[in-house]
């Protein structure tokens, strides 16, 4: 089975490399010093106390999805029409696409631009780059994937490489539980620059954390998503399991990038204003969110 990474960040790297180590081929396909690096001496690949080299071929040019069985779709939110139309011309009319991104609307979006089998994925993985080509797991690791033509072999794949892998026909319930905890957690992070366990220990998170929670859940209801009654608790005990973890949100704000708040807490708004459904927590983080991407940028 030969592997392509489309946006080979954190995520993308860390499947990646460890799908390269299982004896795959796998392009990763990224930014030009995570290339660079990876080209020179392989991808640096942190696992608990571990580390590993994993030479691997990398390009910086879409050309490298070309003759790739899967494809591990990992591109920020708000580039997936953009990436999709520019792959298009090197995809195999059979390929697979796993979409290990955040965001509900993902899958369907990159399928109106590409069509053929775009599968959602929810991905639960704390990881962070820590240099170019040196990925860093912080905690778990597994996948839920939509049902798809190749399931059975992907999976086996992924379980060889050490990828826990389900396949589920309720994905997009379990991509909208994601969403919830993003939303609960990815905007404060940033706005505060603290990991989760400290986030969650300091006075009226706990609180706002519920609020945002009880919105999303209107919104994934009305929306005909299944969700779990427990979602509030597993919510809030995230932090005990991952205290270290900063969100996504957070790191992209430290290094002054575009974040995918839009794609969060700002689908959520849309969502429920076409549903009637207010959500003013949610309005709250995004707009602090955007205010403090305009002050980073300078506007």
């Amino acid at each position: 089975m030969k592997v392509a990474v489309m946006g080979a960040g954190a995520i993308g790297c860390y499947y990646g490399g460890l799908l390269a180590r299982s004896g795959l081929p796998v392009t990763l396909i990224g930014r030009p010093q995570h290339v660079d690096a990876v080209t020179q001496r392989g991808l640096l690949l942190d696992i608990g106390q571990e580390q590993f080299t994993v030479p691997m071929a990398a390009t910086t040019e879409v050309s490298g999805v070309a003759g790739a069985d899967v494809v591990l779709f990992s591109v920020k939110s708000g580039d997936t029409e953009a990436v999709g139309r520019a792959m298009l011309p090197y995809l195999r009319p059979d390929v697979t696409i796993l979409c290990l991104q955040n965001g509900v609307d993902n899958p369907d979006r990159l399928r109106a631009v590409i069509g053929g089998t775009v599968v959602p994925v929810a991905v639960y993985v704390a990881t962070a780059m820590a240099g170019p080509g040196h990925v860093r797991h912080h905690g778990r690791g597994d996948l839920v994937m939509g049902p798809n033509p190749h399931d059975s072999e992907i999976v086996q794949h992924f379980a060889a490489a050490g990828i826990p892998t389900t396949v589920s026909a309720t994905a997009i319930d379990a991509l909208w539980a994601k969403l919830i905890v993003n939303c609960a957690y990815n905007a404060l992070s940033a706005l505060t620059q603290l990991p989760y366990g400290r986030l969650l220990a300091m006075g009226g998170v706990a609180e706002v954390m519920t609020d945002v929670v009880a919105e999303c859940v209107a919104v994934a209801t009305a929306s005909g998503v299944t969700v779990s009654p427990e979602i509030l608790p597993s919510v809030l005990g995230l932090a005990a399991s991952m205290p270290g973890q900063r969100s996504s949100t957070a790191q992209d704000l430290a290094m002054g990038k575009p974040t995918e708040i839009d794609h969060l807490n700002g689908f959520v708004i849309r969502r429920g204003a076409e549903l009637g459904i207010p959500t003013p927590a949610n309005r709250v983080l995004h707009t602090l969110v955007k205010a403090t991407e305009a002050v980073k940028r300078g506007d």
